[in-house]
Order: structure tokens, then sequence, then C-alpha cells
């Protein structure tokens, strides 16, 4: 069991993933809807991992990604991305993010990704 981090824009989206989150056995430890919140609440909570939309006002996820990384190099991060955003999750990797999830979330998909980074 981890306890992980939520950060996207749309509560429909957070609610999706905290949903699959929970029946896969996780805790979902608090839930932020832009970058800025994003990067407070990790420092305050200090989760096993974070889930992170890459679109989002504010601070949009690789900017959070990389304020995240800088405080704490061994965080572990799955950027969540939607079809046709592949350049932004290919820079995300390569500044450090774990793994990353395609929206809409398939269940199954999202819990394998969590169980291989948390290994």
């Amino acid at each position: 069991m981890a306890n992980i981090l939520i950060v996207d824009d749309a509560k429909f989206m957070r609610m999706t993933l905290s949903n699959i989150l929970a029946n896969g056995g996780h805790e979902v430890v608090g839930e932020a809807e832009n970058g800025e919140q994003a990067v407070d609440m990790y420092n305050d909570l200090l989760p096993d991992l974070v889930t992170m939309d890459i679109t989002m006002p504010e601070m949009n996820g690789l900017e959070a990604l990389k304020a995240i990384l800088e405080k704490n190099p061994t965080a572990t991060i799955i950027m969540c991305s939607a079809m046709g955003q592949q350049k932004m999750v290919v820079e995300a990797i390569e500044m450090g993010a774990k793994d990353f999830i395609v929206k809409p979330f398939d269940e199954s998909r999202v819990l394998e990704a969590i169980d291989r980074v948390l290994r």
C-alpha cells in the first residue's frame, strides 16, 4: 500500500483516479488542483508517490515535477497525459518522472504502473 498525492485540475479525473487507487489498496493522502498546490502539498505530506497531470493552470505538471525533484530528488512521480502529449511525456521522463499513464484511465494499467515504480 502506498500513500499517494493526486494532482489534476479536473475534479472528475481526481475522483476517477482516487477510486482506482482505493480499489488497488492504496491511500490517497491529498489532492491538488494545480502545480503550485502540488509542490506545497508534497512538502507537507511527503507521499510515496504522486500522479501528476501535465496540463494545469498556474503551474503545469512539468514545472511542478521540476520543483518537487529539486527539493526531493528521490520523489516518485507518474505523469498523467492525454493522447497527443507524447513530447511532454518524453520531456517529463527525461526530467525524472518514473512513468506515465494515459487518460482516459484504465484501472489495470494505472495499478500496474504504480506497482512497477514502487518496486
